[in-house]
């Protein structure tokens, strides 16, 4: 039995939005990786003594930095990178969701035509 073209172009849709569910799974992952390796980098910070020497890297350059500087620009980049990720886990969250209404969708329009 062939399938009618209405359900196929419903197939199509549903794939490409399993691959945009894909993506932003990836995308939230690596965003959640950042936190995790900036968070370390501000402990082993903390740890530092007031007089350590803390350099950064600046492209292919380490560069001497203070101390206070470095622990404000990584809590800003932790604080920027949880915003990131709330964003990203509702655009999940809304691909998810749509995933299921079509998936719904599909397997009434299948039933109507009599394909299981």
């Amino acid at each position: 039995m062939e399938i009618p073209q209405n359900i196929q172009e419903q197939l199509a849709n549903f794939q490409k939005l399993q691959q945009q569910a894909q993506a932003v799974s990836v995308q939230k992952q690596n965003i959640e990786i950042q936190i995790q390796e900036t968070q370390t980098a501000s402990e082993e910070l903390k740890k530092a003594g007031p007089n350590d020497t803390v350099y950064k890297t600046a492209g292919s350059l380490l560069i001497e930095v203070k101390q206070d500087k470095m622990t404000e620009e990584l809590d800003e980049r932790i604080e920027t990178l949880k915003l990131r990720e709330k964003t990203v886990s509702r655009q999940e969250e809304k691909v998810l969701n749509k995933l299921q209404e079509m998936q719904t969708t599909i397997q009434e329009s299948m039933k109507e035509a009599g394909i299981q």
